[in-house]
């Protein structure tokens, strides 16, 4: 069953993004690939490109994460100096929810009313503002249990829009206050699945998802995170059904992006675009209209089509300049169309706002192929804060063994990318996880095995470039001559360009393959 459009006259639910996707050196999926759960929040400003060449000045968070990426690159360094840089790197720039307290003395602050800052802090464009009005709110009312679970909600969100996993164990401390004062209220439920699949904890997810929906079976926010969770876990059929039952319950953007993205993932892009096209077509705000636009770029781009997906991107930011996504995304096409130096320059203004894998891998691969003076340093330096950022979402209780094994597997050590990827197959069995498994058992030169999991993870008939190419490549180690011509043409005629250095390989081995014939 096809969405239908948003028919209910209840208020649009807001919350938070799923775990972005994995940072795959060879062809990464940008973050805009997965749905925001109950839709993505306005960014806040990134700093901005003065003009051309010059680099975006990295905000205080960003800068102490660079002195931690130095600080684990040096050698004989003191565990005790690594411990407070990563405290510095965790709390710069952080509101703590500690400073809401029970009780105390009047504060300054204007505490509005609970509702007005329940339905205006997620949807603000100005993340921060919200968060401190409601902690001034919750200092007046502390006994106001829906005050506290949407600012764990909060806190879930802006950990997503800056790249500050330090803000989830304050989301997961407001959460357990708001269930401590209304045992088993829903909006906490709800942002407790959200909190779990930002933290990679796909079955906690599910299963928050689940209490939250036996409460309320309308719940947009616990309908949108229970068919994240299915997703992430692998376990599409059951993705699909839950995709057609939010659809039916709670019609509109964020039920649309999912039920687009379930149906890509099975291969069924003609379904996905025109779902996404008709969120599109309902989309009232500029959030909204961002965030589905840079779907339909991410769905041109996984085609192929740069120039549709640059189309897409610019009216995405047209909604939104600074929309990270669509920033990060449009760097992709660029470079897909040649315009290197245009792409380099977005993506450092991305990673200056939210140093993420991601983005993080794809820049200092584009530095890579642009091989100027100095760039091999700079790629360097990208992906020691893709290590960084990986110890600081530790720290906040993230499961980060995906990202770890993609980014270690191309740009780190292979013996850690085997043992981050067997870690998260253990944990579920998607796409991206097998795929992830297939390339670090090929890194380590275990071909013959890694070939069981490269085909499931393109089973499904999922149009990925990244996963064919990395197929193929294992095809060719395991001697498999003519099925590694097939799946590295078909990756390059999928998409030439998914990837600066993955096409390139991809093109290298061909020629060698025809070659040898």
């Amino acid at each position: 069953m096809s969405p239908r459009t948003h028919d209910s006259a209840d208020e649009h639910e807001r919350a938070t993004a799923p775990p972005a996707p994995p940072a795959s050196g060879h062809g990464s999926t940008p973050d805009t690939a997965r749905p925001p759960a109950g839709g993505e929040q306005p960014t806040r400003r990134p700093a901005r490109v003065a003009g051309s060449g010059e680099v975006a000045v990295p905000g205080p968070r960003v800068a102490a994460l660079r002195r931690f990426a130095a600080a684990r690159r040096g050698r004989g360094l003191r565990a005790a100096s690594c411990a407070v840089l990563l405290a510095v790197a965790m709390t710069a720039g952080s509101v703590a929810v500690s400073g809401v307290r029970d009780g105390g003395r009047a504060v300054t602050d204007a505490a509005p009313a609970a509702g007005a800052v329940a339905a205006g802090v997620l949807a603000g464009a100005d993340l921060d503002a919200g968060v401190r009005s409601l902690q001034a709110h919750l200092r007046a009312q502390p006994r106001d249990f829906g005050g506290w679970a949407t600012l764990g909600l909060a806190h879930v969100e802006q950990a997503r829009t800056q790249g500050d996993p330090a803000r989830y164990p304050q989301a997961a401390r407001a959460f357990e206050r708001s269930l401590a004062l209304e045992p088993d209220n829903e909006p906490a439920l709800a942002g407790q699945a959200a909190l779990a699949a930002a933290r990679h904890d796909f079955t906690g997810a599910l299963r928050y998802a689940d209490r939250a929906l036996a409460r309320n079976p309308y719940s947009e926010r616990a309908l949108c995170s229970r068919i994240d969770a299915l997703v992430e876990l692998g376990r599409y059929d059951e993705a699909g059904e839950a995709a057609t039952t939010a659809d039916r319950r709670r019609p509109g953007i964020p039920v649309f992006t999912r039920y687009a993205y379930v149906r890509e993932l099975r291969g069924d892009v003609r379904t996905a675009r025109t779902v996404l096209r008709q969120a599109l077509d309902v989309a009232a705000t500029p959030a909204d209209v961002a965030y589905v636009a840079t779907a339909l770029g991410q769905l041109a781009w996984n085609q192929g089509d740069h120039e549709t997906a640059l189309t897409h991107y610019a009216r995405a930011l047209a909604a939104d300049e600074d929309h990270l996504p669509a920033l990060e995304g449009r760097a992709r096409a660029l470079a897909a169309s040649g315009d290197r130096e245009g792409a380099v320059e977005t993506l450092e203004r991305v990673v200056a706002r939210s140093p993420l894998p991601g983005p993080l891998v794809a820049l200092g691969e584009l530095y890579e192929e642009r091989d100027a003076d100095g760039d091999h340093a700079r790629a360097r330096d990208q992906y020691a804060l893709v290590d960084a950022w990986t110890a600081l979402a530790r720290a906040g209780g993230v499961a980060v063994d995906l990202d770890t094994a993609l980014a270690a597997a191309d740009h780190g050590d292979p013996g850690e990318a085997l043992r981050a990827a067997r870690a998260e197959w253990d944990r579920r069995h998607s796409v991206h996880t097998a795929d992830a498994l297939a390339w670090a058992l090929h890194v380590n030169g275990r071909d013959a095995e890694a070939l069981r999991y490269a085909r499931r993870a393109t089973a499904t008939g999922y149009r990925n470039a990244a996963f064919l190419h990395h197929r193929g490549m294992i095809e060719k180690a395991a001697g498999q001559d003519g099925a590694a011509r097939d799946s590295l043409t078909a990756a390059l005629e999928l998409n030439p360009a998914f990837s600066p250095l993955g096409a390139r390989a991809a093109r290298a081995a061909l020629k060698e393959l025809e070659a040898a014939r």
